[in-house]
């Protein structure tokens, strides 16, 4: 898993957006039982924080120390510094495990193994991100694509692709269960677009290599056009796949010795 995310953190937990609720009522309940979860890639911990009033314990992993620092305490919560596809945990523990934003950077047949290994019989697998944010003006939206699709081109790691396909095109190798089309939708400030969009990979990378800021472009429109108080109408589409243990699977777990559980807290 590549680390893109540990510099500027604080900036990327200010700016980065929050999943509605409607995506966590809609993988809770596909789970029976909420003893354990394990979040990957948790970074500053947004999504552990949505999930923590449900479960009785939750292990937040992310490979950047830096990100896991900066995460909110939560008496119910453990964060760990392990790789997505090597941890330390024991067989058959978790009721749920959950990825937001982040398996388009893992090394998808050893991560999955992991799940496999570490799910409980039962247990079900989350995989959440969201796409391109779509704005509502269409003179800014025009710009944000010209940013996003000419300007960036050739600047983002060739596992975004995984996000412009809608996580439709990752290898998903578990019972694949039916979930409805989920959106975010926010007013935000121009000041917070501009933040969210200095958090992209390709942006840090386009500046690092020529010494410019390609949002000075969007910076200049917004103060020539009056928008120092104007609040922007956003969107990000949500990707959301669920999945649960195929039976060939279950029964290669039964074979394995049982083991004591054991307790995340500290």
């Amino acid at each position: 898993m590549k680390d893109l995310f540990s510099e500027q953190s604080h900036i990327y937990q200010q700016a980065r957006p929050s999943y509605p609720h409607a995506v966590i009522a809609e993988i809770l309940k596909h789970v029976p039982h909420k003893q354990f979860a394990w979040d990957c890639g948790a970074g500053l911990g947004q999504f552990t924080q949505l999930l923590s009033p449900y479960f009785e314990q939750i292990v937040a992993t992310d490979l950047s120390a830096q990100q896991l620092k900066q995460a909110h305490y939560l008496e119910n919560v453990s964060y760990q510094i392990q790789h997505a596809e090597k941890t330390s945990f024991h067989d058959q523990t978790f009721d749920l495990v959950t990825v937001a934003q982040a398996i388009h950077w893992f090394d998808f047949d050893a991560f999955y193994a992991e799940v496999q290994r570490t799910l409980k019989p039962d247990g079900v697998l989350a995989v959440i991100g969201y796409g391109l944010i779509q704005i509502q003006d269409v003179a800014v939206n025009r710009l944000l694509q010209s940013l996003y699709y000419e300007t960036l081109k050739g600047y983002w790691d060739a596992e975004r692709k995984y996000i412009d396909e809608g996580y439709a095109t990752i290898p998903f190798p578990f019972d694949e269960l039916h979930v409805p089309r989920l959106k975010m939708h926010y007013q935000w400030s121009v000041d917070q677009f501009l933040n969210y969009l200095s958090t992209w990979s390709a942006l840090k990378k386009y500046k690092k290599e020529n010494q410019q800021d390609p949002l000075k472009k969007l910076a200049e429109f917004f103060q020539e056009h009056g928008y120092k108080h104007a609040l922007l109408n956003v969107e990000f589409p949500i990707f959301l796949r669920i999945g649960r243990l195929k039976s060939s699977q279950m029964k290669k777990n039964a074979k394995r010795p049982s083991i004591m559980r054991y307790s995340f807290k500290s």
